[in-house]
């Protein structure tokens, strides 16, 4: 592996953090179908050099994932990156880009992590955006399966995603079903390039109607999918006093998120007894529900005053506050909407952070990045 090195320039613990800036470096490495994989470079973040008939301007093979980098006592940690190369993985394979090997991958990636650590912000809220891409590049405008690629990473300080994140005021959704993010048999279950652009339009339009964010339906059932790039979870009171936490199931619509998995575990661990989530009493069970969930349903929720929470999570962050909901002409208001995140969307969070940062250990979860 090649490293060149930058000539620093100044980092963010002193500025406002944004996914405008790029740290010094980037990690490179191409495939050909002749000579295999190149070897992998750590070079100073630049342009890359493309073919103007390279597949991913025509064809979208394009893939990527996003991690987040975090200090504890001045060393770099990554959370749970092992289930980011999984997922990598599958989504390359389903658009038929050449293989790779995800943990050589790994190591690459806490390498540049490591390099340029020194853009870790060290403001609470704040971390390292990591953002793996793989594309194809095969120079022809023939529509087939790219045989040659490039892999790179790229590392980005970055903020809270919302303004509203943790305890102020929660973020506004559209219920949208005219249009739809992904569908079965189609790439929704996949981190692809492709399933973004087509909700940039519904987006625009949901926020000139003052939402902030879409609520993806899907059916004549109108079947919750995910909640802008967020996965979706609702809290309900339960007659004996312990609650269900739903959450729409992994159908191949929905992305499988590393936050959205970490958050029904931890879920479980407190009802098992294994764990006891601040702000929640060790005797509350926590009833995790992956089933089918529709806007009617939801709908009803509130209007029996059973609807306590609602929340999205991934990556990007964590764990968001839902305030309303726009569905059919009027708003849902989440009883938690003037204040954030309510008890269970406050414990996970809580947790999360507390695991991420190195401060709790739980289940080898939280990696350093090892020079």
């Amino acid at each position: 592996m090649a490293i060149q090195k930058n000539t620093p320039a100044s980092s963010t613990n002193s500025q406002p953090a944004c996914l405008d800036v790029k740290s010094d470096h980037m990690l490179v490495a191409s495939y050909d179908p002749v000579i295999g994989w190149s070897a992998p470079e750590i070079k100073p973040y630049g342009p890359l050099s493309l073919d103007p008939a390279a597949s991913c301007f025509h064809y979208c093979p394009n893939v990527f994932e996003g991690m987040k980098a975090r200090l504890h006592i001045c060393k770099p940690r990554l959370f749970r990156p092992k289930q980011n190369m999984e997922r990598l993985v599958r989504s390359a394979e389903r658009v038929a880009l050449p293989p790779f090997d995800p943990d050589v991958l790994l190591v690459l990636i806490k390498r540049l992590v490591t390099i340029d650590a020194r853009w870790i912000p060290k403001r609470p809220g704040h971390s390292l955006y990591i953002r793996p891409t793989y594309i194809g590049t095969r120079p022809a405008l023939g529509v087939a399966a790219s045989d040659s690629a490039l892999l790179y990473v790229i590392l980005t300080p970055t903020g809270p995603y919302f303004s509203t994140t943790g305890k102020a005021k929660g973020v506004s959704l559209l219920a949208v079903g005219k249009t739809v993010r992904s569908w079965p048999g189609g790439t929704g279950g996949h981190k692809l390039g492709l399933n973004y652009a087509p909700g940039f339009l519904p987006q625009r339009l949901a926020a000139e109607q003052g939402y902030e964010q879409i609520l993806w339906l899907l059916g004549e059932d109108q079947r919750i999918t995910e909640a802008g790039s967020m996965n979706f979870f609702i809290v309900v009171k339960r007659e004996d006093g312990d609650v269900d936490v739903i959450t729409p199931p992994l159908d191949g619509t929905i992305l499988p998120g590393i936050t959205r998995r970490s958050c029904l575990e931890l879920l479980d661990a407190h009802t098992a007894n294994k764990i006891v989530l601040r702000g929640v009493p060790a005797s509350r069970k926590l009833y995790t529900h992956e089933r089918t969930l529709t806007m009617p349903e939801v709908a009803a929720y509130s209007d029996a005053g059973t609807l306590l929470e609602a929340f999205g999570v991934g990556t990007a962050v964590a764990v968001a506050p839902i305030g309303r909901i726009g569905y059919e002409g009027r708003d849902l208001v989440i009883p938690s909407e003037d204040i954030g995140l309510g008890d269970v969307g406050n414990a996970l969070l809580e947790r999360l952070l507390d695991i991420q940062t190195g401060l709790v250990e739980y289940e080898g979860w939280s990696q350093t990045c090892k020079d």
